[in-house]
């Protein structure tokens, strides 16, 4: 994920802004109007900044009241937007963001819309950059952003793509779903934020309330992971309008704002599970349950075990480890005074410690945990021992993972028959 910030997302001057951006690990940042206009920099010195912090500018923004222009008001907007095209060259910028008209003398004429970014596409291709739509949830036309896709597809000029923006989609009620209509090629930019769900007017929501991915009510994890299933790749920026971050300290907020950014993105990565290396790995059964149980209560269980009908079939060769048997079942009293299971019957008593599942590929199982980001266990193996690969189970317990048909080799070369007495289960006390 290329990460971007609004500079309007954080307090400070422009130049202390950048320094928080590039400090928090951006890759990017969105230079905002206001924020240039209130900097006593030019904009090639704040271009010349960016660069020597390491960051790409990834949109001078915005231009407002653009499209369906009539008259004058036309002639005046292409001469103010070609002054916009000159900062954003200043700034080292390839891209500046349209935002949908709200002026009352503009026309919601589709076509005549359409011709304006077809012109507008000209003169931003005869300067190498590109123009990004963004369809605001309050502009007096264009408010939904499948609107301003069908503008930018019909327009059908390379300088011109669409702008997203999370806010305005989920203020709007948009579906997700409508997302994969897109042409991810033609997108420009992706906009992010959150936000409380709140019943009020769009724009006062917008200027006051937003907050970083994860913070809000709107679903960011599809709204995210639907763009990158269908294929976008580009810049996802951070654009929050919210009173108190730009209260707060610049640098907090920004790395506040990165970090957001990567607990989105583990969202994402734990609901794809199609996504995971490895496929889902079948049980072909349980191997056997192993019991904790301290000196005093191994006797007292090994009885009871008895009185269902276990035999004793074997104690391990160097462990403090009985296995009781019963056709294919196998339980096994793991009474070491040192270890995971001895760890365990302190903190539990004597209970269920682990479970050994047959499973035919033991390393795509384990890949697939490890996706899963299942945490794994592992011992010291001593000589003459099988290493058993473990995952953390329910409870602090353990799953061990065998091979199909291993489980003979185990008891044969692990356990000693020889070192059982007659009737030994039945006559523990």
């Amino acid at each position: 994920m290329l990460s971007s910030i609004a500079t309007v997302s954080i307090s400070g001057s422009l130049e202390s802004k950048i320094a928080a951006i590039a400090a928090a690990g951006f890759w990017g940042a969105e230079i905002m109007e206001s924020d240039l206009i209130a900097c006593a920099a030019s904009p090639r010195e704040i271009g010349a900044q960016l660069k020597s912090q390491g960051l790409v500018c990834t949109a001078y923004q915005p231009f407002r009241d653009f499209e369906g222009m009539t008259g004058s008001l036309r002639t005046r907007t292409f001469e103010r937007i070609e002054r916009k095209f000159d900062v954003t060259q200043e700034l080292g910028a390839t891209r500046l963001l349209i935002c949908s008209n709200v002026h009352p003398e503009s026309s919601g004429d589709r076509e005549r819309i359409v011709a304006d970014f077809q012109e507008l596409g000209d003169r931003a291709a005869r300067r190498g950059l590109t123009v990004g739509y963004e369809a605001l949830a309050w502009g007096r036309h264009v408010y939904d952003h499948r609107d301003a896709w069908d503008i930018v597809r019909r327009a059908a000029h390379a300088a011109i793509g669409l702008v997203l923006d999370s806010f305005h989609s989920f203020a709007r009620k948009v579906p997700v779903a409508s997302l994969r209509d897109i042409d991810p090629a033609k997108i420009a930019l992706v906009q992010l934020a959150d936000a409380p769900q709140l019943y009020m007017d769009e724009l006062s929501w917008s200027r006051h309330f937003r907050t970083m991915p994860g913070q809000g009510d709107f679903p960011l994890v599809d709204y995210v992971g639907t763009l990158q299933e269908i294929g976008f790749s580009g810049v996802f920026s951070l654009e929050i309008f919210n009173d108190r971050f730009r209260a707060a300290n610049a640098a907090t907020v920004a790395v506040d704002g990165m970090r957001s950014l990567t607990y989105l993105e583990d969202q994402i990565a734990r609901r794809r599970h199609a996504a995971l290396p490895a496929p889902r790995v079948r049980s072909s059964g349980i191997e056997f349950i192993e019991f904790a149980a301290n000196d005093t209560e191994a006797p007292r269980l090994a009885r009871m075990l008895s009185t269902l009908g276990f035999r004793e079939a074997g104690r391990h060769r160097r462990k403090a480890v009985t296995r009781y048997a019963q056709g294919d079942i196998n339980i096994v009293i793991n009474s070491e005074v040192e270890g995971f299971a001895h760890t365990h019957d302190m903190a539990h008593g004597a209970s269920v410690c682990a479970v050994g599942l047959r499973v035919d590929n033991v390393a795509d199982a384990m890949t697939r945990a490890q996706a899963l980001r299942i945490a794994t266990y592992s011992q010291p193996v001593r000589s003459g021992e099988h290493a058993i690969p473990a995952l953390r189970g329910v409870g602090g317990s353990l799953l061990y993972l065998l091979r199909a048909g291993s489980g003979p080799d185990i008891w044969r070369e692990e356990f000693d028959l020889t070192k059982m007495t007659n009737n030994a289960a039945i006559s523990i006390s």
